[in-house]
């Protein structure tokens, strides 16, 4: 799947607390959701959205959605691949390199 392919969804892919969140990044590549969410809005600043993390990102099994939006979604919660961060730059750097290690798996 070349990049010209990938299919970029403007929903947050996971994290339960995902409509809170100010960053977020989905993309289905190959058979692969690559979920990045950050920014998790707290009263006064951003928290953390696991252990010393701002942002992750999630790699997850993808298949056909019904959804004109998003046309393919999770198929279940486990991910296959994963990375944490602390800054911006770095969560969408960070998405971009999963997207394109898992756009070459079938």
């Amino acid at each position: 799947m070349t990049k010209n392919e990938w299919i970029w969804m403007p929903h947050p892919g996971h994290f339960f607390m995902s409509d809170r969140c100010a960053f977020h990044l989905t993309t289905y590549v190959g058979k692969y959701i690559v979920s990045t969410v950050g920014e998790l809005r707290g009263e006064l600043e951003f928290i953390e959205i696991g252990c010393d993390r701002l942002y992750e990102t999630k790699v997850f099994e993808a298949k056909e959605s019904k959804n004109e939006c998003c046309p393919y979604r999770i198929i279940v919660e486990k991910d296959v691949d994963f990375r944490g961060y602390n800054k911006d730059a770095d969560a969408r750097k960070g998405h971009l390199e999963l997207c394109e290690k898992w756009k070459r798996h079938k």
